[in-house]
């Protein structure tokens, strides 16, 4: 299947593989309605292919995916809000429970959004220099894709609650020893890293390894879709507050924050 490089998000898929990027080098691929609606459309697509693995790329060598698209994001009313991270969670939710081995290949920033789409992958694999972090304290907010019950999961809440609660960025090498990721490499070997993971993938009995992955998300399963629900309530009652506003206005403006607790 061809790439048709004017979207916002490409899709590839050569036999028993599928590779997604989102293209938006110019915003560090952030993730906006159209990014996200183009996601859930391109996953369908992959649905109905015979794919064992997929993989998640961020165009250009700066940002696998540096986030929401606070532009946008920061002109929402409570409806359109609720619409956008209901959208979002959705797509977290599809690539989580998707019928293939998704891997999140990271070049770069991952932040906010970013770093919750790869939580939501089975793999992240991780290039060093890249950047990870949970940054949403910092405007106000929190995590709304699930980022915080899914770091939980990944490497513990002690670590989620470093990441989150300060708003920590931290290195691909402090992200592989904490446990955020699962494979760290050199520019060079980058690539092929992720070539050899997907082709080691695909020499596995592909009925047992889609059924262990559905089976091993049942281990955390029922407390997930619980704190998920939760995750939401708390993200539209934070989002409709004075330090949100101030948060995401001095972001937009480079400026420093001055939150008054209101």
């Amino acid at each position: 299947m061809a790439i048709q490089e004017e979207d916002s998000v490409l899709l590839q898929i050569e036999d028993k593989r599928a590779k997604i990027v989102i293209n938006r080098p110019k915003a560090l691929n952030a993730l906006n309605v159209d990014v996200l609606q183009s996601l859930l459309q391109k996953l369908e697509k992959v649905r109905k292919e015979d794919i064992s693995v997929l993989t998640f790329w961020g165009a250009g060598d700066k940002a696998f995916v540096a986030g929401a698209d606070i532009n946008s994001m920061n002109s929402f009313g409570q409806g359109a809000i609720a619409d956008y991270v209901g959208l979002g969670q959705r797509v977290m939710r599809t690539i989580e429970t998707f019928p293939a081995v998704c891997i999140a290949a990271v070049d770069g920033y991952a932040l906010g959004g970013g770093l919750e789409l790869a939580l939501a992958c089975d793999l992240i694999i991780a290039k060093e220099g890249a950047k990870l972090g949970q940054p949403e304290v910092n405007l106000g907010i929190i995590p709304g894709f699930g980022g915080t019950q899914r770091l939980v999961h990944r490497c513990g809440i002690g670590t989620a609650k470093r990441l989150i609660l300060t708003g920590e960025i931290i290195t691909a090498e402090e992200a592989y020893r904490l446990k955020v990721v699962d494979y760290l490499c050199s520019a060079e070997e980058f690539n092929s890293t992720v070539t050899k993971v997907t082709e080691n993938i695909l020499e596995k009995g592909p009925l047992a390894v889609k059924k262990a992955k559905e089976i091993v998300n049942c281990a955390v399963e029922r407390e997930l879709l619980s704190g998920l629900t939760k995750e939401v309530e708390a993200f539209l009652k934070l989002f409709n507050t004075a330090d949100r506003e101030e948060g995401m206005n001095a972001f937009l403006q480079k400026r420093k924050a001055e939150f008054k607790g209101r």
